[in-house]
């Protein structure tokens, strides 16, 4: 409860309204059994009885409205907490960092974002108000009755007592089944997302079946959970059902008793069987608020344990940002013994990593698979932080920079070359939303991209799909490299920027990026393909994580064993 509070707290006036409008109700329920009971003693001595039926008839209709208000201020207001929790979720998950992001299954995440947040609606609209509104109506019919026959109340009292006890008891097995449940369902969001995301290769390798029955063992597993927390969720029904016929029975038996032997009236027994309904429906009410609410915590203690996780840190706060004047000896970046594992491996990534790239200069970063080059590029973005060693912009070292202002220098294209579902021109702008249409125009000619506008009537509003399916991969790369281009960022990092491509755009990008390094842009290109990289003024070459070569071209291939051989074995030089 403590953590659904907060949730609440910007939506406690209409909550506050809700509660008194329940109130309201409360009291024109609590109202009837005293008007049919003078309608009836009217009846009984002969006396008009028409302003008796005209109050009961007002205030039945008076109660309904007010209950039909309230019922949709609250589902208002429920539409609005599950609203502002996406936000926040939203918002935590796309700030939380890289490594606990790798760390996690995206479906999983999605599925907290979709159906657990959904399940704070029921919190809402069957939990906390209508636990509070039944509890009042109960306390009032409790009370009523007490004043109309205290021994039949006794009666009553024992009789719900002890099924609301084993409600109760019910319910809180409910909660930790409903979480259980959920992680379920996450589970198999998690497979179908995987599976969509590799439906091509699925069919290709003609693996789809499979993949179906695997997703369908998640669904089962789902379906399970489910089922579980159905049955004890149903349990409460019966139990809640035996104690209320047990209540009726006994009130009539005994209340019979008592008319027969004059102790209490007909129409003090009606107002009394009036308000065992005004109790019992109530607590009813309560009891199935009270599972609505354990399957609502379940939920919510998945959205928390979310929002329980640290966001990145966005660096020191007022930290000055490199300025145009570098210290005398810098370089524009410098890797001094840098070192990183990954959180709980002893095996080192990178060891004892050190080069300097100067302004207006290309550095190729080559090397077989494995050799940490996608990891080096992870650590200038602060992705994650070297274990030992600096690495330093401009002289100042990057933990001392906000990450924000840091990434603002830097231009970054991954390996894989995400294309995000949307147009062209979301894609173009996504790193710089303040373009013109002259500097789009200009570097998707710098990369040989003019064309892709031209296909389609709609331009640069064109769809490009899911994760840009409906382009080529190499479509895909030289949009990303757009898109840091259009940013004219002082540092490029490019992670195999012509995995894609074929020789004839190969060599366009080569083109386009001697221009941008003309613009004083120094470049850091993770390379397998020596070929594009040759003419670099610097390549370092990694091995198992350890630097174990740096020069051109022409150097390393008299002085590096490692690179001579992959050389060799692209043809660029004699075996």
């Amino acid at each position: 409860m403590r953590t659904l509070l907060p949730h609440l707290r910007a939506h406690r006036r209409p909550l506050a309204a809700a509660a008194a409008l329940s109130l309201v109700t409360a009291a024109t329920g609590l109202a009837q059994p005293l008007l049919v009971r003078r309608v009836i003693e009217a009846v009984q001595v002969a006396a008009p009885v028409r302003a008796a039926v005209v109050a009961v008839v007002v205030v039945l209709v008076a109660g309904s409205l007010v209950g039909a208000v309230q019922q949709y201020l609250l589902q208002r207001t429920a539409e609005g907490v599950v609203l502002a929790t996406r936000r926040r979720l939203v918002g935590r998950l796309l700030r939380l960092p890289v490594a606990e992001l790798d760390a996690r299954r995206t479906g999983d995440l999605i599925s907290r974002v979709g159906s657990d947040t959904t399940l704070l609606r029921a919190v809402v609209t069957s939990g906390l108000v209508e636990v509070a509104a039944s509890a009042v109506l109960a306390a009032g019919a409790v009370v009523a009755m007490a004043l109309v026959d205290p021994v039949l109340l006794a009666v009553t009292l024992v009789a719900v007592g002890v099924g609301a006890v084993a409600g109760v008891a019910v319910g809180r097995r409910l909660r930790e089944l409903a979480r259980a449940s959920q992680e379920r369902v996450g589970a198999m969001t998690a497979a179908v997302e995987r599976a969509l995301g590799a439906v091509r290769t699925l069919r290709a390798s003609g693996a789809t079946d499979r993949e179906v029955q695997a997703v369908g063992r998640a669904a089962e597993q789902a379906y399970d959970a489910g089922v579980r927390a159905a049955r004890v969720q149903a349990a409460i029904s019966p139990v809640v059902g035996v104690a209320v016929q047990g209540a009726f029975v006994a009130v009539l038996g005994v209340g019979g008793y008592r008319v027969a032997s004059g102790a209490l009236t007909v129409a003090d027994l009606v107002a009394f069987i009036l308000y065992l309904f005004l109790l019992v429906m109530p607590l009813g009410q309560l009891l199935g608020a009270y599972s609505q609410l354990q399957l609502g915590l379940g939920a919510l203690s998945r959205v928390e344990e979310v929002l329980a996780l640290d966001e990145e840190d966005p660096g020191p706060r007022g930290a000055p940002t490199p300025d145009a004047v570098r210290p005398a000896g810098a370089a524009l970046l410098e890797l001094d013994d840098v070192a990183f594992s990954h959180p709980g491996s002893d095996r080192p990534v990178l060891d004892g990593v050190s080069f300097r790239v100067e302004p207006g200069t290309r550095t190729a970063l080559v090397g077989p698979s494995g050799a940490g080059k996608s990891t080096l590029l992870g650590l200038l973005e602060r992705f994650a932080d070297p274990v030992e060693g600096s690495i330093r912009l401009d002289g100042v070292d990057l933990r001392d920079l906000p990450r924000a202002a840091l990434r603002a220098r830097l231009g970054y294209v991954e390996q894989e070359a995400p294309v995000l579902a949307g147009t062209l021109r979301e894609n173009l702008l996504l790193a710089a939303p303040r373009a013109t249409e002259a500097e789009v125009a200009e570097v998707l000619a710098a990369v040989g991209l003019s064309g892709l506008a031209e296909r389609s009537p709609l331009g640069l509003d064109a769809q490009v799909g899911e994760g840009g399916v409906l382009l080529s991969g190499g479509e895909r790369q030289r949009l990303a490299i757009c898109r840091s281009l259009l940013a004219r960022p002082e540092l490029l990092l490019l992670d195999e920027p012509t995995a894609s491509l074929d020789a004839r755009n190969e060599a366009a990008l080569a083109r386009a990026l001697d221009a941008v390094q003309r613009r004083s842009t120094a470049l850091v290109v993770v390379a397998h393909r020596l070929s594009t990289v040759v003419d670099a003024d610097q390549i370092v070459v990694l091995e198992a994580g350890r630097v174990v070569g740096v020069g051109r071209h022409e150097e390393l291939v008299v002085s590096t064993p490692l690179y001579r051989e992959l050389a060799a074995t692209q043809l660029l030089v004699a075996g």
